[in-house]
């Protein structure tokens, strides 16, 4: 069988939609209907990438995306009915990597998850055996790790791909756009503020102050960058 996903939403017509087209990729599809079972599925299989609805009954995916954070670290894509900003921010903030608004399109959302999934499969190369090493920083690029004075740090897939694309080109300016592009593996339609987010959630990680972050640094009105200084 294919990558593993868990397809998390309560509307079994949906799923039954998500399950028959993922299944014409070559993906192996597992479901879950609420969010208890959500957690406990994933758990017990470990899928390569989760679609989680936000409105779920239970636990809504906002609650199920925090509490599969603290032991998985795949891609998480969530699926909203809600436009809100709000909504969008508050799913990155807990971890979540993309998200897609309802009604979303097949072709769309099977872009957003090929991206994802290649993007995963190529941060774990056999043969690599790199390790980038700045100040108090290690980030293992073979184990997939980041260690900050020895102490493993939790980081979830996209945030460790954001930090390993910084830190391998020190001092080069990146707008947003160019992140979405290079990291996330696709153009993004005007929302810039996953990127944001993401670095803000990096920085509450490696840096002792983020407020005054030592590693990524903002160059206003540009972007980010990575300093080894």
């Amino acid at each position: 069988m294919g990558q593993k996903i868990l397809v998390v939403d309560d509307e079994k017509p949906i799923v039954d939609i998500l399950k028959y087209n993922l299944a014409k990729e070559g993906y192996e599809v597992i479901a879950a209907y609420d969010g208890e079972e959500a957690i406990e599925v994933a758990f017990s299989q470990n899928p390569n990438l989760i679609l989680l609805d936000v409105m779920l009954p239970k636990q809504d995916g906002f609650q199920v995306c925090k509490k599969l954070r603290e032991k998985l670290a795949c891609p998480i894509i969530m699926l909203t009915a809600k436009g809100e900003e709000v909504d969008k921010v508050l799913g990155l903030e807990l971890g979540a990597d993309d998200y897609v608004t309802k009604p979303f399109g097949m072709r769309e959302l099977m872009a957003r998850i090929k991206a994802n999934l290649r993007r995963l499969t190529l941060s774990n190369p056999v043969e690599e055996q790199k390790l980038l090493k700045v100040k108090d920083l290690e980030i293992d690029l073979a184990s997939f790790q980041v260690r900050k004075k020895g102490n493993t740090l939790e980081l979830t897939f996209r945030e460790f791909e954001l930090l390993k694309f910084l830190a391998a080109q020190p001092g080069q300016v990146f707008s947003r756009e160019k992140l979405l592009e290079e990291v996330w593996g696709y153009e993004y339609y005007g929302d810039i503020r996953t990127v944001d987010v993401t670095i803000r959630r990096l920085r509450e990680k490696i840096e002792d102050d983020p407020s005054n972050p030592s590693y990524i640094k903002t160059k206003r009105g540009v972007g980010y960058y990575f300093n080894r200084n």
